[in-house]
């Protein structure tokens, strides 16, 4: 597997435009090259422990054919994970086909998953095919899959199980090959538990889960990424920004992001569209807001926060293992189920390195 490098830093003092006086930067080469691990999986870059893992289980599962879980927060990149996993598959050739979920109206979402014919309901003067239609042979993802309304989850098991199902107004059978690929946000454990997800379809779905870290677990990344994003905004306004001072870096990676890589992305898009030159400038208001504890600023912390960092040291003490009388659910007072589910909505994955 091919993961890039950051390329060799080119540090010089300069004058800041956020503190007008001298910091030290890192220049950012060549803007006009492609990033070497484009060429392995497209847009998807960093070289930490925790994201090798992911490309790791992509490469294992792509070629597998089965049905695939991406479990993790919003802004993480779940659908290019996804895309990675087709594009490296026997399917490469063929169609991948996204639907969101969640950006449907309940009405229409049906008609758009399966298609419908001309009458099935007011307003459906032609015949429509549905996005599984356009997916035959390819690979069907199906993002924000928690917000697919309870009365279509039988028809999407159904689909899973038997690879058939009809459009809306039709008594006729369609048989398709498609590979599925499913991502969710949700704490789809606890919405079986509330009634609001079936499980047979969560265990249909949950084949091969694979969960996205977020952000704030891999640091090492940032640069990376804000190398990456630079580059790409840089171009498209075609602007010259190719430094980055170290005290601006240093803020940017010890921010906790909970947006993400889409946060970060929209950050360093405002700060290119504000550098009067070739060093990338962001507002000192912007820089103070986004440092965490321990670096000349107060943040205040959710209970979320809390919860997390409790969970995560009394992990951390038991070595990482979740059961027995001296695993984490005991010390914790809950029981191993309960704590994965915890896990899992938090945001908590072991570390690999």
């Amino acid at each position: 597997m091919s993961l890039i490098s950051f390329p060799v830093l080119d540090l010089h003092d300069t004058d800041s435009p956020i503190t007008n006086r001298p910091l030290r930067t890192v220049r950012i080469d060549v803007l006009d090259e492609p990033l070497r691990e484009e060429t392995e999986f497209k847009g998807i870059v960093g070289q930490s422990s925790t994201l090798r893992h992911v490309l790791q289980m992509v490469e294992t599962v792509a070629t597998a054919d089965s049905t695939v879980l991406l479990r993790g927060e919003t802004g993480t990149g779940k659908e290019l994970v996804a895309r990675a996993i087709h594009y490296r598959s026997r399917r490469k050739d063929r169609n991948f086909v996204k639907l969101n979920c969640a950006a449907i109206p309940t009405g229409l979402l049906e008609s758009e998953l399966f298609g419908h014919e001309r009458g099935a309901f007011t307003g459906a003067v032609t015949q429509k095919v549905g996005r599984l239609e356009l997916a035959d042979q390819g690979s069907l993802f199906l993002d924000e899959i928690g917000d697919i309304p309870l009365e279509l989850q039988p028809k999407l098991l159904r689909l899973l199980q038997e690879r058939e199902f009809e459009r809306l107004g039709s008594t006729r059978t369609k048989k398709v090959d498609v590979r599925v690929v499913a991502a969710t946000h949700r704490d789809l454990e606890q919405m079986i538990v509330e009634k609001q997800f079936r499980s047979d379809l969560y265990y249909r779905l949950n084949v091969f889960p694979i969960f996205i870290p977020p952000l704030r677990e891999r640091p090492k990344d940032i640069p990376l990424l804000v190398q990456h994003f630079v580059r790409e905004a840089a171009r498209r306004m075609n602007k010259t920004v190719h430094t980055v001072s170290s005290e601006t870096m240093a803020a940017l990676t010890q921010y906790h992001w909970p947006g993400n890589i889409r946060e970060l992305e929209n950050v360093i898009e405002r700060a290119v569209i504000l550098s009067p030159s070739s060093v990338l400038h962001v507002p000192s208001r912007d820089l103070q807001s986004r440092i965490t504890p321990g670096c000349g600023s107060e943040k205040l912390r959710t209970l979320a926060d809390v919860e997390r960092e409790h969970i995560r040291a009394t992990l951390k003490e038991t070595k990482w293992i979740l059961s027995g009388p001296r695993g984490a659910a005991t010390r914790l007072g809950m029981n191993r189920s309960t704590l994965y589910f915890r896990m899992k909505k938090l945001g908590i994955a072991r570390p690999w390195s």
